[in-house]
């Protein structure tokens, strides 16, 4: 594994703050799980969210069970894995299993579409419900669903259900009573952002035929690295460079671009995307991830207030990456999926150090629940739209649109308070697998704004970016985009469907994000293949 920092700003980074980390012993007291590191205020939170950096070891009593369970289903012809879990619980199994190139159906949406796509193969399926507690809706409301297609199926519903949970948290004692196939127990020392290799990564990615074994072996050949206090420690290098690169206007540069260069490590920037969001982005600072392709604007001409992240292929050569004349801070990370998850967590906790924050809480993330819920309870009738564009209805924060009644003129409101040291956030509620084309406008977004654009499928960004929308820096501006579901699905023993769920939540975040005076268009796509083609078009220009 390499971290090779190139450009004069990066070097500044590491000038300014590598000695002082390893004079203060941050790496060997990392390790030893020193929950003064990040500050006084942060001490009862760290003090029991640091199981993580031990894992490659205490997580390995998990593999033989893992692969005893998926050998007993495949011999009663069950080889489908579904998981049913939400941000932590979900990003690092879909990148394990993706690199690994093996089969497993990530349902982190309350999208009826979505949702309904997955409810197929019942007599070959396994569910893996993965949640702490238990008490995320989304996931319980995919259980209630999946149990009852089960039992409609004439299938016994308790033998096909896995579930991943904090020991004693109310979802274990509920299994337990259920009589469910299996209840993996992970370590409630672990956040979930930090949770990659406990059993909610583990669980589901090894039933699904990944090898977590060599998971395990790729972290523990980097983990005495990582907890060495030396300047040549990997992950005291790329959290220097992430957290300290100065910027020419003054502070750090506090946007983190990610590209990949043929990695080899299928969607990586969206499970480090929520491991520095959540982390970082509090108490009006943080680190704004942004995942991009090699040849976005923000990748090839980056602000000054950005550090573009190359991920480069295992074992290549780190100074063979395209060289970005105008990126004065960069740095090129190489190396197996395992390791890379531990490096990441480290450095992210170094970077932590660096801005003055904790990085284990995460204060933001229940207000849009929260609202939410409120929403489902209240029923309100939705605001009438502002203007209405073809298949699309307009919505905005009170004074952003200034008389705009077309799409576009919208958008142009919207980015117009764009500051320049801003960002722009897309967030679609909608199917993220049968309307993946949306995607596509994210860099089309940053070349027209000459900013850097984070693109969020939601409700899952909720759990990622969703936290540094609010706690991060004020210099956000949202495109929230939702739609009518031609087809809704009711949800088992409740009083409300996919549809009104993901509508809520689409609501509740867009007014949480109102409180705190971000500006927010929201278009609702009332012909949902039309208006979807209608707003492409607009936001690709």
């Amino acid at each position: 594994m390499t971290v090779t920092p190139a450009g004069p700003d990066a070097l500044k980074a590491l000038e300014k703050h590598l000695a002082t980390l390893v004079a203060d012993k941050v790496a060997s007291r990392i390790l030893a799980k020193d929950p003064t590191l990040w500050g006084e205020a942060a001490v009862s939170e760290a003090s029991v969210r640091l199981g993580w950096v031990g894992l490659a070891d205490s997580s390995r009593p998990l593999v033989e069970p893992i692969e005893s369970l998926r050998a007993e289903l495949l011999a009663e012809g069950i080889d489908r894995v579904v998981l049913c879990g939400m941000g932590g619980s979900s990003l690092a199994p879909e990148v394990i299993t993706q690199t690994a190139g093996v089969d497993l159906v990530v349902l982190d949406s309350t999208d009826p579409g979505q949702v309904r796509a997955a409810l197929v193969e019942l007599e070959r399926t396994v569910i893996v419900v993965s949640s702490k507690s238990g008490g995320t809706l989304e996931t319980d409301s995919q259980r209630r669903i999946f149990e009852d297609a089960f039992t409609k199926a004439g299938i016994d519903a308790k033998s096909r259900i896995v579930v991943v949970t904090d020991p004693g948290s109310p979802l274990e004692k509920a299994s337990q009573e259920a009589g469910y196939r299996a209840i993996f127990q992970a370590d409630p020392t672990i956040g979930g952002r930090y949770s990659a290799l406990t059993a909610f990564g583990l669980v589901p990615s090894g039933l699904a035929g990944a090898d977590i074994g060599q998971l395990l072996d790729e972290a523990a050949g980097v983990s005495d690295q990582l907890a060495e206090d030396s300047e040549a420690n990997p992950g005291l290098v790329l959290g220097a460079v992430i957290g300290g690169s100065p910027a020419p206007s003054g502070g750090f540069r506090d946007k983190t671009v990610f590209a990949d260069y043929g990695s080899g490590i299928s969607g990586f920037g969206d499970w480090v995307e929520q491991l520095i969001a959540e982390s970082t982005g509090k108490e009006g600072t943080g680190l704004l991830p942004v995942v991009a392709s090699p040849t976005a604007a923000d990748v090839t001409t980056p602000g000054d207030d950005t550090v573009v992240v190359r991920l480069a292929p295992v074992g290549s050569d780190a100074t063979a990456a395209p060289s970005d004349s105008s990126a004065v801070a960069a740095v090129t990370v190489n190396g197996p999926l395992g390791a890379q998850m531990l490096l990441w967590e480290y450095a992210t906790v170094v970077a932590g150090r660096l801005i003055g924050i904790n990085p284990f809480d995460q204060p933001d993330v229940e207000s849009a629940k929260a609202a939410a819920r409120g929403m489902l309870d209240a029923r309100p009738e939705p605001e009438t739209a502002e203007a209405v564009d073809g298949g699309i209805e307009i919505r905005a924060t009170p004074g952003l649109l200034k008389g705009a009644t077309t799409v576009e003129a919208a958008v142009d409101a919207l980015l117009a308070q764009l500051p320049g040291r801003g960002y722009l956030s897309v967030m679609a509620y909608l199917d993220r697998l049968a309307e993946s084309e949306l995607a596509q406008v994210r860099d089309a977004l940053a070349k027209h704004t000459s900013r850097p654009v984070t693109f969020g499928w939601g409700p899952r960004f909720l759990h990622s970016t969703g936290q540094f929308h609010k706690g991060g820096a004020p210099v956000g501006v949202y495109l929230q985009i939702t739609a009518d579901s031609a087809d809704d699905l009711e949800i088992p023993d409740r009083p409300f469907t996919f549809g009104q769920l993901i509508a809520a939540q689409a609501a509740g975040d867009a007014t949480v994000l109102a409180e705190h005076d971000r500006p927010v268009l929201r278009l609702h796509l009332t012909d949902r293949k039309a208006g979807l083609a209608q707003l492409i078009q607009v936001l690709s220009r």
